[in-house]
């Protein structure tokens, strides 16, 4: 099984936009080495904004192609529709189970390529939501497939022009499907670390950066505080 080579189309986006949104973003990505190279790989990300698949694609560039399951809207335009389709992404119709998309990223893991995806569904701005099972029955379809949590936080910052945002990526350490594990309970379980040490709720968009990171450190705490209550159970 081969890697897929990055289509011109993904190569000339990323090249326009990565110097912008590296130094912008002043963009830090941790974990990359749990990120494999080649092989079936589906990356679940938490989605706080509208920038997350731009900016997760970015933060992979060095290492793999990723290729994103996004709303079918975005079809809607012509001229976008048909650069998407050309960096490789994968259209998907929201709020309902959307066969076709699956099967066209089915298709990739077979061929060896990496599909990005945002189990939330929708931007969620940190809101607790129901995880969709998408991305599990995507790593489960696919036997050997590896899946990596990624967690995103200070993008919500973003549109505070001009104050800069920091923008932290973390690939988390690579899992698998446990046997007898269902789609579900895989992506649940793979979402609910991605979501510690990120704020449980964003309200709009005017938090500033350092509010965002004392969020996060509150929100990692209680975290950790749980851990012993649970075993102690």
């Amino acid at each position: 099984m081969t890697t897929p080579s990055i289509p011109i189309p993904y190569r000339v986006v990323m090249a326009i936009g990565t110097p912008a949104v590296r130094w912008w973003g002043r963009l830090e990505v941790r974990g990359l080495e749990n990120l494999p190279s080649s092989g079936p790989t589906v990356v679940m990300a938490n989605h706080d904004s509208q920038w997350d698949p731009v900016i997760a694609g970015i933060a992979a560039l060095r290492v793999r192609h990723l290729r994103a399951l996004a709303k079918d809207s975005l079809w809607k335009n012509p001229v976008v529709g048909r650069w998407l389709t050309g960096m490789g992404q994968i259209p998907i119709a929201r709020g309902r189970g959307d066969a076709t998309a699956l099967q066209a990223a089915i298709d990739v893991l077979r061929e060896g390529g990496c599909i990005g995806i945002f189990p939330e569904g929708t931007v969620s701005r940190g809101r607790t939501m129901r995880f969709l099972s998408g991305a599990g029955r995507l790593a489960l379809a696919v036997p050997g497939t590896t899946v990596v949590g990624l967690r995103i936080t200070g993008q919500t910052d973003v549109v505070r022009f001009p104050k800069r945002p920091r923008i932290v990526l973390e690939f988390l350490t690579p899992t698998a499907a446990r046997e007898g594990e269902s789609a579900v309970a895989l992506t649940k379980r793979v979402m609910q670390e991605v979501r510690t040490g990120a704020p449980p709720a964003i309200p709009g968009r005017a938090k500033t950066a350092a509010k965002y990171r004392e969020l996060a450190a509150e929100h990692a705490a209680a975290q950790a505080a749980e851990k012993p209550a649970d075993k102690a159970s």
